[in-house]
C-alpha cells in the first residue's frame, strides 16, 4: 500500500468516526423533549407561584415542542419540591419553578437542607422580579417614611408590623428596610401574606411588607396604603408609591423573584433547548400581559446570569440574617 492510499484510508477513517461523534448530539437534539414535561412547583395552588407557573406553562409547551405540566409539592418552606427536583435524574423531564425563598433565603436561615442551593440544581433562566411594598393601616398617622422615622423614634416600640412569617421574603425585605431606617418595630410573623393581610386591614397591626401583586387591590380599594416600595423603579402598578431609593434609602432595594431550574448534569443540548424555549416564553407579549396583569414584572436571565444571581444574593441574604438575628422556625 503507498503513502497516498494509506491517507485516503486515514482520512475515510477519521470521517467515519466525526459522524458517529456528531450523532449522539444530533440524535439528542431532534430526541429531547420525546415525552411530557413536569414543572414542579413548591407552592400550594392558587398561590403567586402558582398562578406564574401556569400563566408560563401553556406557551412555554408551545416554544419547546412538548407538553408541559405543572405539579404542586408544597411544603416545608418550597424545601419538599426543590428536594424533589434536585434529586429527580437529569435528564431535562423534572424541572423547579420557584423564587428566592429556595435559593438564597432557607440557606442563608437552615444549615442542613435537603439539597445545596449551588450544586444541586442547573438554573435555566429567571423569570420575573415582583417588588415588596410597606403597607399601613389607613389610620396611622402618617404616609411618608420620614414620619415612620421620626414618630418610632419617639415612641420605641409603639408599632407592630406583619410579615409572612419568620425567614420569608416579607420578613427579609423588613429587615434590611428598618435597619437601613435606624428603627425598630415589633415583628408579628403570621403563616401567609392573606392572614397578615386580614389583619392590617383590621388594625391589629400598623405595618405590613407584602408584595405588590397582594398589595394592589387593597390599596385600590382603600383598605390600606402604600409608603414605599422596595423595587430599584417604581412600579407600573403603582406609579404614585416612591421606592426607598427615592425616599432616602438607596441601599434598600429587594424584590420577589422567580427562577426555573433543572437538576445539576442537565446536558448542554437540553439546557440550551430549555433556555430558548423559556427566552421565548418571557419575551411573549401574551405571557407579558398575563403576568402583569398579576403584578408580576416579567424579565428574562440566562443561565449563566441566573448563576451569577445566586452568587452575589445568597451571601447578602447570609448576613442579614445574622445581622437580624433572624431564626428557622
Amino acid at each position: 500500500m503507498n503513502e497516498e492510499t494509506t491517507l485516503n484510508a486515514l482520512r475515510c477513517i477519521l470521517v467515519v468516526l466525526g459522524i458517529f461523534l456528531i450523532l449522539p448530539v444530533a440524535y439528542a437534539e431532534d430526541a429531547y423533549p420525546s415525552r411530557p414535561v413536569v414543572l414542579v412547583v413548591p407552592f400550594p395552588p392558587g398561590g403567586s407561584g402558582d398562578v406564574q407557573a401556569r400563566i408560563l406553562a401553556e406557551t412555554f409547551a408551545k416554544y419547546l415542542g412538548q407538553s408541559v405540566v405543572v405539579e404542586n409539592r408544597p411544603g416545608g418552606s418550597t424545601a419538599i419540591g426543590a428536594s424533589y427536583v434536585a434529586h429527580a435524574k437529569p435528564d431535562g423531564y423534572t424541572l423547579l419553578l420557584s423564587s428566592g425563598s429556595t435559593f438564597t433565603l432557607n440557606p442563608a436561615l437552615q444549615k442542613s437542607l435537603p439539597y445545596d442551593p449551588m450544586k444541586s440544581f442547573q438554573p435555566i433562566g429567571m423569570i420575573s422580579r415582583v417588588g415588596l411594598v410597606l403597607l399601613a393601616h389607613p389610620d396611622v398617622p402618617f404616609n411618608r417614611l420620614d414620619e415612620l422615622v421620626e414618630a418610632s423614634k419617639e415612641t420605641p416600640g409603639k408599632f407592630t408590623y406583619a410579615t409572612f412569617g419568620i425567614g420569608t421574603s416579607s420578613h427579609f425585605a423588613a429587615s434590611i428596610a428598618f435597619h437601613a431606617m435606624g428603627i425598630q418595630l415589633v415583628h408579628v410573623p403570621y403563616r401567609g401574606s392573606a392572614p397578615a393581610m386580614t389583619d392590617l386591614i383590621g388594625g391589629h397591626v400598623s405595618f405590613l411588607f407584602d408584595t405588590v401583586t397582594s398589595a394592589v387591590p387593597k390599596i385600590r380599594a382603600g383598605k390600606v396604603k402604600a409608603l414605599a416600595i422596595t423595587s430599584p423603579i417604581r412600579s407600573p402598578l403603582l406609579p404614585e408609591v416612591p421606592t426607598f431609593a427615592e425616599s432616602g434609602y438607596p441601599e434598600v432595594v429587594f424584590d420577589s423573584w422567580g427562577m426555573m431550574a433543572g437538576p445539576t448534569g442537565l446536558p448542554s443540548v437540553v439546557l440550551k433547548r430549555l433556555e430558548s424555549a423559556l427566552a421565548k416564553t418571557i419575551g411573549d407579549q401574551t405571557v407579558r400581559q398575563r403576568l402583569a396583569e398579576q403584578g408580576v414584572d416579567a424579565m428574562f436571565a440566562d443561565a449563566s446570569r441566573s448563576f451569577a444571581h445566586l452568587e452575589a444574593e445568597l451571601p447578602l441574604m447570609r448576613a442579614v440574617a445574622v445581622r437580624a438575628n433572624i431564626q428557622p422556625e
